[in-house]
């Protein structure tokens, strides 16, 4: 990575606080149901909704809709693409870290 760090380096699907909190919780788990994330992450069932399908239009997760007897279950993971992501992310934080150190 370049040693300035400009805006557009910053992954803005990411980026956003809801969205990172679910690539957060995805990075350490290898799937997690939907009322799981909805609860560790405090949120609403339309809010999670919205950003988990940005985050699977931008092929970062995957969601996968099923039963579990009777009733529905969704369960989300990271796809290789979004583990990259976040990496790239994580990197991205961690220069312009580094570099306010050094100033």
């Amino acid at each position: 990575m370049s040693e300035h760090v400009k805006p557009d380096d910053i992954d803005a699907v990411i980026h956003e606080r809801v969205r990172l909190s679910i690539v957060s919780a995805l990075a350490v788990s290898p799937q997690l149901g939907f009322g799981e994330l909805k609860s560790m992450l405090g949120l609403t069932d339309g809010n999670l909704s919205a950003h988990s399908r940005t985050l699977e239009e931008a092929g970062y997760i995957v969601v996968e809709k099923s039963f579990r007897g009777r009733r529905p279950y969704t369960e989300m993971r990271l796809t290789p693409k979004g583990r990259r992501a976040f990496e790239r992310y994580l990197a991205t934080l961690r220069q312009i870290v580094d570099r306010g150190e050094s100033t």
